[in-house]
């Protein structure tokens, strides 16, 4: 059994910066990826990751929306995950959610097994 926590969401004006983190807990694996998705009001949650993070290598992957604004990246020790998130845009707005893969670097919503509750990011003046 995994648990992921989420944390750091809250109220940023345009332009304006967060830290998200994703602590993992449990069964640990040898090899896992760890992505952030995003709900945005009256929508179901994205089934593209906007980032994620190889676990082993730390090779990365970032939505088109997001490149050069946000910033992934993990802490083995502390198994955690850190989403760097910079010029926050109202867009931006969202529950975010983490989420475990027990395969290589993935996208896709289809392919994670375990998630986390939610932190809430809200970009407005």
């Amino acid at each position: 059994e995994v648990q992921l926590v989420e944390s750091g969401g809250g109220l940023v004006q345009p332009g304006g910066s967060l830290r998200l983190s994703c602590a993992a807990s449990g069964d640990t694996f040898d090899y896992y990826t760890i992505g952030w998705f995003r709900q945005g009001p009256g929508k179901e949650r994205g089934e593209v990751s906007v980032a994620c993070i190889d676990s082993n290598d730390g090779s990365t992957y970032y939505a088109d929306s997001v490149k050069g604004r946000f910033t992934i990246s993990r802490d083995k020790v502390k198994n955690t995950v850190y989403l760097e998130m910079s010029s926050l845009r109202p867009e931006d707005t969202a529950v975010y959610y983490c989420g475990i893969s027990l395969l290589g670097i993935v996208a896709s919503a289809s392919m994670y097994d375990y998630w986390g509750q939610g932190t809430q990011v809200t970009v407005s003046s």
